[in-house]
């Protein structure tokens, strides 16, 4: 696999755990899991688009 795939694989599986974790915190009744988990799936998925634009913006070129 090259870098960039291994790097969106990981970042995909950490915006699942986030989510999973989300269900969990909701099953806790806890406030603060799951603002953090919610800001782990923003960030997650953020820095996976922007590394993807990047991606194909190095390759256009």
């Amino acid at each position: 696999m090259k870098k960039e795939n291994v790097l969106f694989l990981l970042l995909a599986i950490i915006s699942v755990i986030c989510i999973m974790s989300i269900g969990v915190a909701i099953a806790e009744r806890s406030l603060l899991i799951a603002i953090l988990a919610i800001a782990g799936v923003v960030i997650a998925t953020g820095l996976g688009f922007t590394l993807r634009k990047k991606v194909r913006e190095s390759n256009e070129v």
